[in-house]
């Protein structure tokens, strides 16, 4: 039998908040057994402590956010995807700030100090979810769908879409966890170029920047406003009628912005609390869920279900 991990020590990043823009840190620490992830929000009085589950998921338009007693935390699925994805169970994560942060854009720098400070098997038994029956749930108003088949071993299958001629559809797989630290752990986020104006507007990716995330101009914008933008971002102006990718280094793999996804969703599967058994496919053209949608599926399946669909909310949002 199988038997929980948690990290041999601690180890901390550090860098600026994706959405807050101000200087974080981030420490992962050992846990017991059957601790589970939560998060402590050190810079708070009284130190309080968030479970990091799907009950307390809150927000997810722009990344995943958690939240207890009025306390938040956000941003946390590159985190939670590293730990999920090497299997540690237990983990007590401690952050000064609101959010976690962004580093560059990847997950690839948790992953480096999880194997650098080592994983510790304990005396508790890992427990799993086992998918026993075949499950499937369409959104028949976005096209947002999800399969769930049964499995010996745990598989995720991606395709996003999006109405663009430099991301036409993409499908990314991981047939494996074992292959997440190749394959998918180095996959950045990624932005639309005419989504940053309203994002800035709204408060949110006063951190984000080129070396943070891939930038994507593929809607064809006045020379002026494009000119302003390139301003925003800290880059030299460009040709307005070229479009393309704006990035300071190249794609790590043709389809990046398909394997960044599907490290959103693992680190969202992280949060039903136990590793899965079973095949997951993001077959939607639109993968889009609302929570309030997610609502009414939890009068359909059970408990565990619902926390499941959870995930596929994040497979067509940009810069998370």
């Amino acid at each position: 039998m199988l038997k929980q991990k948690t990290l041999k020590d601690s180890f901390s990043l550090s860098g600026k908040g994706l959405h807050t823009g101000i200087d974080l840190t981030v420490t992962f620490n050992p846990a017991p057994d059957n601790h589970g992830y939560k998060i402590q929000r050190i810079d708070v009085e009284g130190q309080p402590i968030i479970d990091a589950v799907a009950d307390n998921v809150t927000e997810t338009t722009r990344g995943t956010v958690l939240t207890r007693n009025g306390v938040k935390v956000s941003t946390v699925e590159h985190g939670m995807a590293a730990l999920y994805a090497l299997g540690i169970d237990n983990c007590l994560i401690q952050v000064n700030g609101p959010e976690f942060p962004i580093l560059d854009g990847s997950a690839q720098y948790y992953v480096q100090e999880i194997e650098r400070v080592g994983v510790v098997e304990q005396s508790a038994v890992k427990d799993f979810y086992i998918i026993k029956s075949k499950i499937e749930f369409r959104d028949e108003t976005t096209g947002s769908s999800i399969i769930v088949l049964p499995d010996e071993n745990f598989s995720l299958n991606v395709l996003v879409s999006y109405d663009s001629t430099i991301i036409p559809n993409q499908f990314a797989t991981l047939e494996n966890m074992e292959d997440f630290k190749e394959e998918i752990a180095a996959s950045r986020t990624f932005v639309f170029v005419r989504e940053i104006e309203p994002l800035l507007s709204a408060g949110l990716i006063k951190g984000g920047d080129l070396d943070n995330a891939i930038v994507i101009y593929e809607r064809q914008m006045s020379q002026e406003k494009y000119d302003k933008l390139a301003d925003v971002m800290g880059v030299p102006h460009m040709d307005a009628e070229q479009l393309g990718y704006i990035n300071h280094k190249p794609l790590v793999w043709a389809n990046e912005c398909a394997r960044h996804k599907l490290l959103d969703v693992i680190g969202d599967l992280a949060l039903i609390g136990k590793p899965i058994k079973g095949r997951i496919m993001l077959p939607a053209r639109d993968i889009q869920l609302t929570i309030s949608l997610l609502v009414r599926c939890v009068k359909r399946f059970a408990c565990m279900i619902f926390k499941l669909l959870l995930t596929i909310r994040a497979a067509n949002r940009s810069w998370t």
